[in-house]
């Protein structure tokens, strides 16, 4: 599976990813931010106990749950002593963006020592026992890789899981990051729009961002679905607007998501949030260099449009 690390050929001098795991020369830690999520996280937990290669530490954070999850996840931290719960108090609100960030930093000041690779990881997702061992073989044969993850699947109706990733953007149920990467961008922001803004980053600084397609990863809670569909639009909208998007670039946007359900209104929402964080002078997520990055990019992003070009759906 690791060809990059095994073949002497592509990295000279390399044992395998799982030879470094074992000798503890490579390690990665992973953090699961959680809210109510007891209907779900034990396919991620079992997902988990059955990779092939499996973290340093997996902190799972349950960010004040009302149901089991902190039991669940309590039992199987008693038999696996690389699995931790932290426990954080119910703020009462679920809040997308900022909230999970937060708690995200919650469980990665629980580390003990830097790791090669930071994984953000939901608790309503599963995956095949390779998927971390593929992944790092991604890695390893590319070190300019820095943001990673797998195409990640999601059923709209209930039914039909549907791939809904494009391969130049890492979905925020499954982000894998380089340390040098995670550090070179100072980190996540807690915000809406944190999973876009880090990309820009990344990419603004000479990193690459990848999905891999053939990498599935399942996500049991259609996104949105948690907070209301139209306010889901609403926020992408605002984030939009912080991480610095071209106003022509989200206009663009929000026209193409008019064809989504909720129809038309969906894309409008996008549109207006956008809008009137711009009229409230809203704080951006990004120093003046990367904005204009972004904006460059979206530019040709749009004039490639005409070529028959999808439009970037971060």
């Amino acid at each position: 599976m690791l060809s990059g690390w095994k073949r002497s050929q592509m990295v000279p001098n390399k044992s395998s990813i799982l030879d470094a795991v074992n000798n503890n020369i490579f390690k990665y830690a992973v953090i699961s931010p959680v809210k109510d999520e007891a209907a779900f996280i034990e396919a991620t937990i079992n997902s988990m106990i059955n990779q092939s290669i499996q973290p340093a530490v997996w902190v799972i954070v349950n960010d004040g749950s009302r149901d089991t999850t902190a039991s669940i996840a309590q039992r199987y931290a008693q038999e696996h002593s690389w699995i931790r719960l932290v426990n954080l108090q119910d703020t009462g609100i679920r809040k997308r963006g900022k909230g999970v960030i937060e708690a995200f930093y919650a469980g990665y000041k629980t580390l003990m020592e830097p790791y090669d690779f930071i994984v953000k990881l939901d608790g309503d997702v599963s995956f095949e026992p390779d998927y971390f061992e593929s992944l790092f073989d991604r890695f390893s044969n590319d070190p300019q890789l820095g943001i990673a993850g797998g195409g990640l699947y999601e059923k709209p109706d209930g039914k039909t899981w549907i791939l809904y990733t494009t391969r130049d953007h890492v979905r925020g149920c499954t982000k894998v990051y380089r340390r040098g990467c995670f550090e070179a961008i100072g980190g996540l922001v807690a915000s809406m729009g944190w999973d876009g803004i880090d990309e820009w980053k990344a990419l603004a600084k000479g990193w690459k961002v990848q999905s891999f397609l053939d990498l599935k990863i399942y996500h049991y809670r259609f996104t949105g679905a948690a907070t209301g569909f139209i306010k889901s639009y609403i926020e992408q909208g605002n984030g939009a607007y912080r991480m610095g998007y071209h106003p022509l670039f989200m206009i663009a946007r929000g026209i193409r998501r008019m064809i989504d359900k909720p129809y038309l209104v969906g894309g409008t929402a996008m549109i207006g949030a956008y809008f009137i964080a711009w009229l409230q002078k809203q704080e951006l997520l990004a120093d003046p260099s990367v904005v204009q990055y972004i904006r460059q990019s979206q530019m040709k992003m749009l004039a490639g449009v005409i070529s028959g070009k999808p439009i970037h759906g971060v």
